[in-house]
């Protein structure tokens, strides 16, 4: 568990693709009301692979730790298998299971990036 822990914590300290992308093809945010956080993914899509992922946010360590997993988890994945990710296996992701207050958390980051997903099938169907 500290093997996971010790990971997470470095996704919040030096989180990958934090910023922006040039040219995204689609971008969300989503708002945790009860605590405060919120992230954003910005996207590019080719032929249904996700080929870069972004993401910005404030938050607690567990959202934006997630965020950063998350970037690195999809890219080169078919969009498909993003939307069809349950929220379930999240702790698969961040390698540690979670309460139910503190999966939320984890939670934010996936709904913002199947959230975007799903506007971007919208204008491209």
């Amino acid at each position: 568990m500290k093997f996971y822990k010790e990971i997470l914590m470095d996704h919040y300290q030096n989180p990958r693709n934090r910023g922006h992308l040039e040219k995204p093809v689609f971008s969300t945010v989503q708002y945790n009301p009860s605590c405060g956080d919120s992230i954003s993914f910005e996207g590019i899509i080719e032929d249904g692979i996700i080929k870069a992922l972004a993401f910005e946010g404030k938050g607690c360590v567990i959202s934006l730790a997630t965020a950063s997993m998350l970037t690195e988890f999809f890219v080169g994945k078919k969009i498909e298998e993003v939307l069809g990710f349950q929220d379930s296996k999240i702790s698969e992701i961040i390698g540690m299971p979670l309460g139910p207050m503190r999966i939320k958390c984890a939670l934010l980051a996936l709904m913002a990036l199947k959230e975007g997903i799903l506007e971007y099938k919208a204008k491209h169907a």
